[in-house]
């Protein structure tokens, strides 16, 4: 019988100060060329148990065996440890903007990788960065090597994660939420991409993701987390045809769930209505080389109704965020006629025309919650403190009770409760942190809520909660949605009309039920197709 490449062996982890363990005796196996899911609820070990496979956290204690080809990484030190880490396992995380360097551009920190662990020099390491941009599907090799991490879109990043991943040539890959920031269409692509290098080089590929439709037709097999426990494990088809844990079941069951209310009529007034927005900037190329000027948004108008929501695809890089920061006022290069609604004309807000305090005061009536929460939330504020400092800058006239009976609200609508209040950031799990973004946003009843990527950081059935909550907010207080997102499983469930962006073009736009039945462009039917 063949040896697994990966055999976890009882696996405990414990961190001080938590009364039980997060990860609780589990047993795994992973063969080479073999693709194995985790899946689970936020919070449920998922991640844990990938970052024990390195030895990442070092104020955690393990216990039982974690095998690789023979060797237990338990038992090795620190020194041992280093020579593992990139070279025998690469590891894909699930946030890009906090994994990347901000300091250095993209060349010099995938140059480092085959620098220390492939030995590579000069024009070989030149020959091996285009060879791996080509392979994650990253075109314009030049510009994204000499960029920045925050000079690229979340699906950039992300795929610049995944090629850092690879240079090393590991023997194993984790894959922590690889394709979060991904439309379905280059989803596809990058996976079929990390299956098949997994199958040529014999290298065992662990996927940790909340995306059952992804998983069922990428994974061999299937194994389910809740609550630090392994529920149910078995072959992919076998496990989605008949799931046996009740978990299993409620996980498979969220994906199908349509949970926006009617769309609003005709007549009801504008929350938001924009025409003519636009963004382009100027591309540097580096000394002696000329810039050109670079279209990120083509002009488009938008209306938003009182109650209703309007989803936004398109895959990475097609000026789906842009358009959510140049409404918002966020984008300096941007232009348009931006007006916020009211109930009468005569109160409607022009809010291009504003600026300073005056545009401060209006940004009380719309908010975003963003794609990275780890990034969008202070490390140095606790909960308390970060859904509370909008109600400090705009609601000065409540009191520390008041503010603390209303964050109290926020988060109860959100699913935390009064526990998490002096807790920081980094002790939540993804899905945990973006519930915090949401609450912090919703706390100051905006009328515009501009949502990018609300639920990429969930698994289905924490997602299905989340986009239920949104869609009752917006039945009990009229909030208008503008819904960023690549999955269009979440369109499906919340949205009512769509925009479907590429290139900074829009493409087509329609009612959501009609674009789903008979899409008419050509670039919806493919991401349609791809989902």
């Amino acid at each position: 019988m063949t040896l697994p490449l990966l055999a976890i062996d009882t696996l405990s982890v414990f961190y001080p100060g938590q009364p039980r363990a997060a990860v609780e005796a589990i047993s795994l196996q992973l063969q080479a060329g073999e693709t194995l899911a985790l899946v689970g609820a936020s919070g449920s070990g998922k991640s844990v148990t990938a970052r024990a496979i390195l030895q990442l956290d070092t104020d955690a204690r393990y216990t039982g065996a974690i095998i690789l080809e023979g060797k237990d990484l338990l038992q090795m030190g620190e020194r041992q440890m280093r020579a593992v880490r990139g070279a025998q396992v690469g590891m894909v995380f699930q946030e890009p903007l906090s994994a990347l360097n901000p300091v250095l551009n993209i060349r010099a920190q995938i140059a480092e990788v085959l620098q220390q662990h492939r030995s590579l020099a000069g024009q070989a390491i030149q020959d091996e960065l285009q060879a791996l941009l080509v392979q994650v599907g990253l075109g314009d090799s030049e510009r994204v090597l000499g960029a920045f991490p925050h000079q690229l879109s979340g699906g950039q990043r992300q795929r610049v994660l995944i090629a850092m991943a690879l240079a090393g040539r590991p023997r194993l890959l984790i894959a922590d939420e690889p394709t979060t920031a991904l439309d379905a269409h280059l989803r596809r692509q990058i996976l079929d991409l990390l299956k098949k290098l997994a199958a040529d080089a014999g290298m065992g590929l662990l996927l940790i993701s909340h995306d059952l439709n992804l998983v069922r037709g990428f994974a061999d097999r299937v194994a389910v987390m809740e609550a630090g426990r392994i529920v149910e494990t078995g072959n992919t088809a076998a496990l989605f045809a008949t799931p046996q844990h009740p978990y299993t079941q409620a996980l498979l069951a969220a994906r199908q769930l349509r949970v926006a209310a009617a769309a609003p009529p005709g007549d009801t007034p504008l929350a938001l209505a924009a025409t003519g927005m636009q963004c382009s900037y100027q591309r540097n190329h580096g000394w002696f080389k000329p810039s050109t000027r670079f279209t990120a948004l083509a002009p488009l108008d938008i209306q938003l109704r009182r109650g209703e929501t309007v989803g936004v695809v398109g895959e990475s890089g097609s000026g789906k965020t842009t358009l959510g920061m140049t409404l918002l006022r966020l984008q300096r290069e941007a232009s348009g006629q931006i007006t916020l609604g009211a109930d009468t004309p005569a109160a409607a807000l022009r809010l291009d025309t504003l600026s300073g305090k005056a545009l401060r005061r209006a940004r009380r009536r719309m908010q975003i919650v963003l794609q990275d929460p780890f990034a969008s939330l202070s490390p140095r504020m606790t909960v308390e403190e970060i859904v509370g400092e909008g109600l400090q800058i705009h609601a000065p006239e409540l009191d520390a009770a008041a503010r603390r009976q209303a964050v109290l609200a926020a988060l109860a609508e959100v699913g935390l409760d009064e526990q998490v209040l002096h807790r920081y950031p980094h002790t939540f799990s993804g899905g945990q942190r973006q519930r915090i973004a949401i609450a912090r946003a919703l706390v100051l009843k905006p009328d515009v809520l501009v949502l990018d990527e609300p639920t990429s950081a969930l698994d289905a059935h924490i997602g299905a909660q989340i986009l239920a909550l949104l869609a009752r907010l917006q039945r009990e207080h009229g909030i208008a949605y503008l819904l960023i997102t690549h999955d269009l499983s979440v369109i499906r469930a919340l949205a009512h009309r769509v925009l479907v962006l590429k290139d900074g073009q829009l493409m087509e736009s329609a009612e959501v039920t009609e674009l789903f039945a008979k899409p008419q462009h050509a670039y919806t039917q493919a991401l349609l197709a791809a989902d």
